[in-house]
């Protein structure tokens, strides 16, 4: 079974490794462009790309990919699979396989269809997501579904730590459906509209800590957060960033005001509740233990974390 892989992100490499490692030809992998990264704005090529020039595999790094079908043809593949590539699908593109395009998604489908939907899951509260692979239609993650596993999400999962979980469930995921498929054997179920929900892609804006919220949403916040784009409140007019924070006891003083600062981190009253923040970055400095932030007097007890930067 001759195959193309399109993906971009550390979260789709894993999924080609096994790909190859259980023998299927993939005749190109396709990813986004190189783009500049960091503050020195490096150009920079995907991780899948790194990946696959390491294995000898042919890149095509399309802008848009509609606008290349006829190098997707000549490729001559029986199908491609898909996982966080990051480019919709035209009915053109899907037609250029015989036996369809077949997408690894990270949430079990119809909930979190959409451009972010492990951050999703712990923004909700979720206890359990999982993977599933459906074969793709003109649609943002419509299509009927071949196969779905789910994994707990532990209570110190972080959007970084469950990513890694989710690409490695993505890899079986992967080797189960294409040998169902190789075997004549995939049952193609429709998803249920009804109980669908939608993602869209996070941004910075979204990462603002709200401090009048309960204190267990907010924790998930700063999870969901982690490790991209970070959460972040303002102390004295300058973002600090949070990596990680638990909740806490703490009925006193006003939402955002630090109650407490010493060597367990820094608590913040919450809506509901406190927040213990366990690690932060102050603008312009390292990412530390908040208790070492404590320590440089950079914090005190009635000092008040804001949403604004004035």
């Amino acid at each position: 079974m001759k195959l193309v892989f399109a993906g971009a992100p550390e979260f789709s490499v894993l999924p080609l490794k096994k790909i190859l490692e259980e023998g299927y030809e993939v005749a190109a992998v396709v990813t986004q462009p190189d783009k500049p990264v960091g503050r020195k704005a490096i150009v920079t090529p995907t991780p899948l790309k790194v990946f696959a020039r390491s294995r000898g595999i042919p890149v095509l790094d399309f802008p848009k990919i509609r606008e290349h079908i006829g190098e997707l043809e000549s490729l001559r593949a029986h199908l491609m699979v898909t996982c966080a590539y990051g480019q919709l699908l035209t009915e053109s593109v899907l037609n250029a396989f015989p036996a369809g395009v077949y997408n690894i998604h990270a949430s079990l489908l119809p909930k979190y269809r959409g451009a972010s939907p492990v951050a999703a899951c712990i923004l909700n509260g979720e206890t359990e997501t999982g993977i599933t692979v459906m074969k793709t239609d003109v649609g943002l993650d419509t299509g009927d579904m071949l196969l779905q596993k789910s994994i707990p999400i532990a209570p110190e999962d972080t959007a970084g730590t469950l990513s890694e979980k989710l690409s490695a469930l993505g890899a079986d995921c992967i080797v189960e459906a294409l040998a169902l498929l190789k075997g004549g054997k995939a049952v193609l179920t429709p998803q249920d509209n009804d109980r669908a929900t939608l993602v869209k892609k996070i941004k910075k804006e979204h990462a603002r800590i709200d401090f009048t919220e309960d204190a267990a949403a907010i924790v998930n916040l700063i999870r969901a957060m982690n490790p991209a784009p970070v959460a972040y409140t303002y102390l004295n007019g300058k973002a600090l960033n949070v990596f990680f924070a638990e909740t806490a006891e703490g009925e006193v003083g006003a939402s955002g005001e630090v109650i407490a600062a010493d060597k367990r981190g820094i608590l913040v009253r919450a809506g509901k509740g406190a927040v213990r923040l366990l690690e932060v970055q102050a603008e312009g400095g390292k990412r530390m233990r908040a208790a070492d932030f404590v320590n440089g007097r950079k914090i005190a007890v009635g000092d008040v974390l804001t949403g604004e930067n004035a």
